[in-house]
């Protein structure tokens, strides 16, 4: 029990010195960063498993040309 009180304080201690330094503000601007990058996070793995499905239902890990197709492809970030 403890240990949940000090890291409960330590918690607080750590919030309380980001509302000092940076104000509130800025600390709201950092919890909003770091939810983001957490729901990124997210979604990188599902695509993940996604592509990994996608391929397995496709069977294109056994096609040798994939590789080649995804040279040819152009390019359209030509501003």
């Amino acid at each position: 029990m403890q240990t949940t009180i000090i890291g409960f304080y330590l918690t607080v201690f750590i919030i309380a010195c980001l509302f000092a330094y940076g104000g509130y503000e800025s600390t709201m601007r950092l919890f909003t960063y770091v939810d983001l990058q957490l729901r990124f996070l997210i979604i990188k793995v599902r695509m993940y498993f996604m592509v990994r499905k996608l391929r397995k239902e496709l069977n294109l890990s056994s096609l040798p040309q994939l590789k080649e197709l995804k040279q040819k492809e152009p390019k359209n970030d030509q501003r």
